[in-house]
């Protein structure tokens, strides 16, 4: 059977046809009010027959996206992303030993393989891209599903080359190797816009390098596509329906909280509200909303933004992270001067968050009359729907209450999982919701278990909801595990 090539990117844009699937059998998706005659080009092209589907335009747009990594016009880039890894390393072979990429006379194998790193790093949904020199090797390594995985081991020489192109890329010095740098690059993604935020770091070997993706469809994200759903989802609406307070998001880092605070100011971005925002940095744009990025080198903190954009006669206040005495301070007397107010603080469960509070020497009165509700929240890998196996459980579960004997399903792997057992994440949320019983145990400054025991005794942990995944047959007993170990204080990524 004919190995089927993906299509040039230039050429499904411009008539309309893309290569849905490659196998059993090849699946051309056509765009609705296309020329009949490309699918003639299309039949030479693969060199053997297809099944047809008619799209409407926005479904091919949708396709265009999901199939292509980079706007490019490169069929090159385009193989690079549809095979991944393979071609990765014939690309890593092409490129020069130069110390310093202005020594190089031929910079387009650095350009092409940081194309191909980055196209298949966004067909995969990767969130982190990690460029890592070492005495030996310069390692790739890639952050899927909130966890770390090699893809591509170079010799150290080309290690300079390549951070050389990406700080070119990033705008920039790439003559200071001596202090870290960020930066941002702006991609396209077959009709879709990509951030990609650039970090260098000196280290021992070389300056490593980290990229991470972001996708600005994720600014338009609710909190059904989120995941939100139950107790948290009626607690977080009914706190973003009051018309003043403080509402908080907790979460260890990459546990998702940013995305959860856009979610929320897309709810509340109706065009009869002044939203104004002060964030490290701006992940996103949002039309409709002011945002401020911090920038400490000119004295604009978290608590310098905030107390600015409180002149700016706003109805609805997002701070991206409470993390100073100050900053909590000028956020409380906001919320109680007729401001709603959203913010994420570092904990790692809901109760943690009036802690965290108590700790920035916060008067519990002031923390009881402003706080609204607080949501921990964590993202679980999903396991694959393709190749997950049934099995009972055989033993306990530490942290979990189920039962010996229950049904669940486990990770196995499969092609389309790139053999993890595991596609995307789910978000998982505990919510508590602060009511007079509530506000008077923090005025009496009751402690964290008697706070707990008020505020779960009708809704669900964090550990109770990734139970109820692993009873569902979404996640896996093990990523329970890890999740309520994390929920439990313990580190680890999410």
């Amino acid at each position: 059977m004919t190995i089927c090539a993906p299509l040039p990117y230039g050429f499904a844009r411009r008539h309309g046809v893309v290569l849905r699937a490659a196998t059993p059998e090849p699946v051309i998706a056509l765009r609705a009010n296309a020329e009949p005659w490309v699918l003639m080009e299309v039949r030479r092209w693969l060199g053997q027959a297809f099944t047809l589907e008619h799209v409407s335009p926005g479904q091919f747009d949708g396709l265009l996206a999901d199939l292509y990594a980079l706007d490019m016009g490169s069929a090159e880039v385009a193989g690079a992303m549809a095979v991944g890894a393979d071609s990765l390393d014939l690309l890593a072979t092409d490129l020069p030993s130069a110390d310093d990429l202005l020594d190089s006379a031929d910079d387009a194998p650095a350009i092409r393989l940081i194309n191909g790193i980055i196209a298949d790093a966004a067909r995969q949904g990767v969130s982190d891209i990690h460029v890592e020199p070492y005495e030996t090797a310069l390692v790739i390594r890639m952050r899927v599903d909130g966890l770390l995985r090699e893809v591509l081991r170079m010799p150290p020489h080309v290690a300079p080359v390549l951070v050389s192109r990406i700080k070119v890329m990033a705008r920039l010095d790439i003559a200071e190797r001596r202090v870290p740098q960020d930066g941002r690059i702006g991609l396209t993604l077959g009709g879709k816009a990509l951030d990609v935020r650039v970090s260098t770091l000196p280290s021992r070997a070389g300056e490593r390098v980290v990229l991470r993706l972001l996708d600005k469809d994720n600014a338009g994200i609710d909190f059904d596509a989120l995941g939100l759903k139950g107790s948290a989802d009626r607690i977080l609406r009914a706190a973003l329906d009051e018309p003043h307070g403080i509402i908080l998001v907790t979460g260890p880092t990459g546990s998702g909280k940013t995305t959860t605070l856009y979610a929320a100011l897309k709810a509340l971005n109706d065009g009869r509200r002044n939203i104004l925002t002060v964030e490290d940095p701006v992940e996103y744009a949002v039309d409709g909303v002011g945002q401020t990025q911090v920038n400490a080198k000119v004295g604009l903190t978290f608590a310098a933004g905030l107390r600015a954009i409180l002149r700016q006669d706003p109805d609805v206040v997002m701070v991206g992270e409470i993390r100073d005495r100050e900053t909590a301070d000028i956020a409380v007397q906001a919320s109680l001067t007729g401001h709603l107010v959203l913010s994420t603080v570092h904990t790692n469960d809901a109760i943690g968050a009036i802690t965290r509070l108590r700790d920035m020497k916060v008067e519990p009165f002031l923390i009881a009359s402003a706080l609204r509700a607080v949501i921990a929240q964590r993202l679980v890998r999903r396991l694959c729907p393709g190749c997950r196996i049934a099995s009972q459980l055989d033993a306990p579960l530490p942290g979990l209450a189920l039962p010996v004997g229950t049904m669940v399903w486990r990770a196995n792997g499969c092609p389309a999982c790139q053999q993890s057992g595991y596609r995307g994440r789910i978000g998982l949320f505990e919510a508590v919701r602060i009511d007079d019983r509530m506000r008077a145990m923090i005025i009496a400054d009751a402690d964290e278990a008697s706070l707990a025991r008020h505020a779960f005794a009708a809704t669900p942990t964090l550990a109770a909801a990734v139970g109820a995944l692993v009873r569902q047959g979404d996640t896996s007993p093990e990523e329970a595990i890890r999740i309520a170990r994390q929920a439990d204080g313990e580190s680890d990524h999410g």
